[in-house]
C-alpha cells in the first residue's frame, strides 16, 4: 500500500484511469492565489498537488472531483478514493474551496468534500493542517464539527445540528464502521471524531515529518 508511482516526464503520476496527481498548472496557481492560498501563505506551490479522482455521487452518478492537497499525501489520496469509488462510496460533492470564496462555512453547508485552506488555527499562529494541505473533510454536512464554549454546544455548518448525536442511524454517517474511515486510518491518517474536546467527524488528517 501507498507505494508511490514514479512521475512522469510532466510530472503527473496516473494511479489508474482518471485517478491521478500533478504538480499545479500556473492557470491553478492564478485561480487560488488570494483565496484559498493566502497572499501571505508560507507553503510553496511545489509542495502541492492537484489530485484528480472520480467519485459516486449523491444520485449514484459517477462525477469527477478536483483536490489540492500536500504532496506528501496525494499517493494516499488517489489510491483511497479509487477504493471508495470502486465501492461505491457515495460523496455529494468534490470541488475545491475556491468555488465558495474560500470560505469554509459554505463549502461545508454545501456539503463539498475538500482540502486544501490556508489559514491558522482559531486564536493562534498556528497553521492548521488543512492549511498546509494535510487534512481532508469528508461529506462535511453530514459529518459536522462540534465544540463546546462557555457551556454552549456550537455545531459547523449551521443546519448540521441534526447530525451531531451520531448514536442515531442516518445516512452518509462516518463512524468506526466506515469504509471511509477504515482507508484513511489504513494510510495512516487520524479521525477528529476520535478527539476528545471537540468532535469533527468529517475531518482526516495525517502528521508528516518536515
Amino acid at each position: 500500500m501507498n507505494k508511490t508511482v514514479p512521475e512522469t516526464e510532466n510530472g503527473k503520476v496516473i494511479y489508474q484511469p482518471e485517478f491521478y496527481y500533478e504538480s499545479l498548472s500556473e492557470d491553478l496557481k492564478k485561480r487560488i492565489t488570494g483565496l484559498s492560498y493566502k497572499e501571505d501563505c508560507p507553503i510553496p506551490y511545489d509542495d502541492l498537488r492537484h489530485v484528480g479522482v472520480l467519485y459516486v455521487n449523491f444520485k449514484g452518478n459517477v462525477s469527477s472531483g478536483d483536490i489540492i492537497c500536500n504532496k506528501a499525501i496525494a499517493q494516499d489520496l488517489v489510491e483511497i478514493f479509487y477504493e471508495l469509488y470502486q465501492a461505491d462510496y457515495q460523496i455529494e460533492q468534490i470541488r475545491l474551496v475556491d468555488e465558495y470564496g474560500a470560505d469554509d462555512e459554505l463549502s461545508m453547508r454545501d456539503n463539498n468534500t475538500s482540502c486544501f485552506n490556508y489559514r491558522t488555527i482559531a486564536g493562534t499562529d498556528k497553521i492548521s493542517m488543512h492549511g498546509r494541505g494535510l487534512a481532508i473533510d469528508i461529506n462535511p454536512f453530514f459529518n459536522p464539527y462540534v465544540t463546546y464554549r462557555d457551556g454552549s454546544q456550537h455545531v459547523s455548518p449551521a443546519g448540521a445540528e441534526a447530525y451531531v448525536d451520531r448514536s442515531q442511524p442516518f445516512a452518509y454517517k462516518i463512524d468506526e464502521n466506515d469504509l471511509c474511515y477504515k482507508l484513511f486510518l489504513a494510510h495512516g491518517f487520524s479521525w477528529g471524531g476520535n478527539w476528545n474536546s471537540l468532535k469533527d467527524y468529517q475531518h482526516f488528517e495525517k502528521e508528516i515529518d518536515d
